[in-house]
């Protein structure tokens, strides 16, 4: 059953952004708030000390932005055509931005932690992103074959 591309792609981006925001989350727990990943956007932005418009910002290119430009270039993305695979990569490519603008006045361990982590969470909100994507464009079903030798 094929169902439409856009509503796929947004239940991808909120399963993603709810993962990745749960991470976040963690890490800003785990350092005692030296990460600040939600200011960092919001100074980006220019609205520097406004936590929740760098929060409210980071959900909707989570949920909107990042998931349609998936769509957009899943058939350039490698790995194809397995959407999980290629939404882990597609994260990668976010991460890099996100660790280049994120990374602000963070040195020695604190960097590497942040480097590291930021990585495996990203990885983890392009998996989910791909999965649902996936499960709802294209079923998540096992093919009867599976179970004819059984």
């Amino acid at each position: 059953m094929e169902r439409n591309r856009v509503t796929s792609a947004i239940a991808g981006g909120i399963a993603g952004t709810a993962v990745l925001t749960l991470l976040l989350i963690l890490l800003e727990v785990q350092t005692r708030e030296q990460i600040r990943a939600f200011d960092v956007i919001a100074r980006f932005v220019g609205t520097p000390g406004q936590t929740a418009v760098g929060f409210v910002l980071f959900v909707l290119a989570g949920v909107f932005a990042w998931p349609l430009l998936f769509v957009a270039l899943r058939d350039y993305i490698p790995r194809g055509p397995d959407p999980a695979a290629q939404g882990t990569i597609f994260a990668v490519v976010l991460w890099i931005a996100f660790a280049i603008a994120g990374r602000g006045d963070l040195s020695g361990a604190i960097l590497i932690l942040y480097t590291a982590y930021t990585f495996f969470a990203h990885l983890a909100y392009g998996f989910t992103l791909g999965v649902v994507y996936g499960h709802f464009r294209e079923g998540s079903q096992v093919p009867r074959e599976y179970y004819a030798g059984q």
